[in-house]
């Protein structure tokens, strides 16, 4: 593999996520594979998450604040904007990347030249996980009826897909950012092996679960320009799958 050539940009926004910064960046300093470079992108927070992220000297890091608050999408397209290496990884401020997981999962995509792949993962909430396995491959129409890519898992190769935006709404624009991919014609090709840890935290917005459904709806029918019909076809497995990978 050759080190050099295979920079991984990784895009984390942050917005008041003092609890749990500190373990999300170790995370990624504790990396096997080390030709990495972490855009942080503070998107106006006004607690100690700065301050936290000040405290890491390691040049690989990069901390970029907004101007005013402008949400996930926008902080995540800031990073997208800045970034020097042609594979993407993205990594949330509450979450965390086991030891080994861009050694894996880059061998992983170049091993096979995949432009788009994602891992298994666990959840983990107050103490307790669980596990999130995931199918080999995903399709535009498979994906719909499981939104089972966890975006801390996702890696992409620019080489191959060309740059990247995330979809700017809101809420729900990973999902609408791999469906736009996938529906470009590109399969998502997924590793089965646990290589990171999703916090689930109380009160989070992705932690609403009706909200973010009827968010998926919307995004459905605005977005992806589904037919009633079509949408309320994948939006049946969507809730089935999504009910299945949240119940602890």
């Amino acid at each position: 593999m050759n080190n050099q050539k295979n920079l991984v940009s990784i895009v984390t926004p942050v917005y008041n996520s003092e609890k749990y910064i500190k373990d999300t960046i170790k995370s990624v300093l504790s990396q096997t594979y080390t030709n990495w470079e972490m855009l942080i992108v503070d998107d106006c927070s006004i607690d100690e998450t700065a301050s936290i992220i000040a405290q890491f000297k390691d040049p690989r890091i990069r901390y970029i604040k907004l101007s005013h608050n402008s949400g996930a999408a926008r902080a995540r397209n800031v990073a997208l904007e800045n970034i020097n290496g042609k594979f993407i990884a993205f990594l949330d401020a509450d979450d965390m990347w086991k030891p080994d997981k861009l050694e894996t999962q880059l061998k992983f995509m170049l091993d096979n030249n995949y432009a788009f792949t994602y891992t298994a993962y666990e959840i983990i909430q107050e103490g307790d996980n669980k596990l999130i396995n995931v199918p080999n491959k995903l399709s535009y129409s498979q994906f719909m009826k499981n939104t089972i890519i966890g975006t801390l898992t996702v890696m992409i190769n620019t080489e191959i897909t060309g740059s990247i935006r995330l979809v700017d709404v809101k809420k729900d624009h990973d999902s609408m950012t791999w469906a736009k991919l996938l529906r470009s014609g590109y399969t998502a090709y997924g590793l089965n092996e646990s290589l990171a840890y999703y916090r689930k935290v109380s009160g989070s917005i992705s932690n609403n679960k009706i909200k973010a459904a009827l968010n998926h709806w919307k995004n459905c029918r605005n977005i992806e320009r589904l037919s009633v019909c079509k949408c309320a076809y994948y939006f049946i497995f969507y809730a089935a799958n999504a009910f299945k990978k949240h119940l602890f």
